[in-house]
């Protein structure tokens, strides 16, 4: 099967279109933020702070890249077990977050709530994090510093080798 090439910002009807088991290659921008910053990130939103991102339209990636090394924008950056951040997702969905990209399963909220959003979950390889850190051309911090490696990060990434996990029609590849 060939992948299919995606470049953000994506459309939901360009979601609407993937199908659980497809490999993707996606270009663009996409957001770092593990547990510690979807945390932060959902009672500053619910409390209504000023935060320095704004889910909708984004794709957060569930990382903690590692330092880089010199010359290079960023150290391996692989992706993290995604259920640790089901109890924050429905929320950031619900707030126009498109996509999510880690490894292994999701709670049936999380695929409810993707389906009734039009959005999808992406599957990226663990244990790839040095071949995923190639596809990193570009990385900014976007919030919460005091995080380290667990701070909300921007990355400008091409042809990131994903697999649609979770689509948009309550498809699952764990099934």
């Amino acid at each position: 099967m060939k992948a299919i090439e995606l470049t953000t910002p994506l459309s939901t009807e360009a979601l609407s279109q993937l199908k659980v088991g497809q490999q993707v290659l996606l270009s663009g921008t996409i957001y770092t933020a593990r547990d510690a910053a979807h945390k932060k990130l959902v009672a500053a939103m619910q409390n209504g702070e000023d935060v320095d991102f704004d889910p909708k339209d984004k794709i957060i990636y569930y990382a903690g890249p590692c330092p880089a090394k010199p010359g290079s924008p960023i150290g391996p950056v692989g992706p993290t077990t995604s259920g640790r951040m089901d109890s924050f997702t429905p929320y950031l969905l619900d707030n126009g977050l498109k996509a999510m990209i880690g490894k292994g399963y999701r709670s049936p909220a999380v695929k409810e709530s993707l389906v009734k959003n039009g959005a999808v979950y992406f599957a990226a390889i663990g244990g790839a994090a040095a071949v995923i850190m190639k596809c990193v051309k570009e990385v900014e911090l976007v919030a919460f510093e005091e995080l380290g490696p667990e701070a909300i990060r921007k990355l400008t990434v091409e042809k990131m080798p994903l697999v649609v996990a979770l689509d948009s029609h309550g498809g699952d590849i764990y099934e």
